[in-house]
């Protein structure tokens, strides 16, 4: 069985061709929606391609259970869950530039 520990795997297994077509499914099976948004009441959907610009990423594709821990579930249409940026690195606690609280409650004069 394949591992996914160190970096250069979990690289590799990103670049596979059998990822890259299981990750085309969960992108058509969630309507490119990021699904975290959609049960917050939200809506965020993935970028459209504009002819001579790069596309701008707005969609991953997540491992409900990580490849790294559960390597069997790697390939498992189930296992995968489309969510935007910021609700992906939510989910891995990569929250990024937000206001840190106040140390104190109360007025300056």
């Amino acid at each position: 069985m394949t591992e996914y520990k160190t970096e250069a795997q979990k690289k590799k297994f990103y670049r596979t061709s059998d990822w890259n077509k299981l990750r085309q499914q969960a992108l058509v099976r969630d309507n490119y929606e990021c699904q975290q948004c959609k049960r917050e009441g939200k809506v965020h959907v993935d970028s459209i391609k504009v002819q001579g610009e790069r596309k701008s990423v707005e969609l991953n594709v997540h491992h409900k259970y990580e490849i790294e821990h559960y390597p069997k579930l790697a390939l498992v249409l189930d296992n995968l869950e489309t969510l935007c940026l910021n609700c992906h690195n939510k989910m891995h606690n990569r929250v990024f530039g937000e206001q840190k609280k106040k140390r104190w409650d109360d007025e300056m004069w």
